[in-house]
């Protein structure tokens, strides 16, 4: 078992939040003193807050940035293709 405390802040990660739950790929926005403002990237695009102590059952992979591109290149044309436009980057969408 794993806590958010020791995920960085803009890293993309690879994570089973529970034994036995398909994967997510999480990426940390805000770190406060006690809390982290978290997205999960999963069929639908959530935020959130998550206490430090909250635990993640396992931590598959931090991502590389070449990876996080990819993966960011494929997830954002997808969403272009099914939404008819718009980028994920331009903070029109939150």
């Amino acid at each position: 078992m794993y806590s958010y405390a020791i995920l960085e802040p803009d890293c993309y990660y690879l994570v089973q939040l529970e034994e036995n739950s398909p994967l997510s790929l999480i990426q940390v926005k805000v770190v406060s003193d006690y809390a982290m403002y978290v997205v999960n990237y999963g069929n639908e695009l959530t935020m959130k807050w998550v206490k430090k102590s909250e635990e993640i059952f396992d931590i598959i992979e931090l991502l590389s940035d070449e990876t996080a591109q990819k993966w960011l290149d494929v997830y954002t044309n997808n969403e272009e293709s099914f939404y008819g436009g718009g980028n994920l980057n331009n903070g029109d969408d939150f």
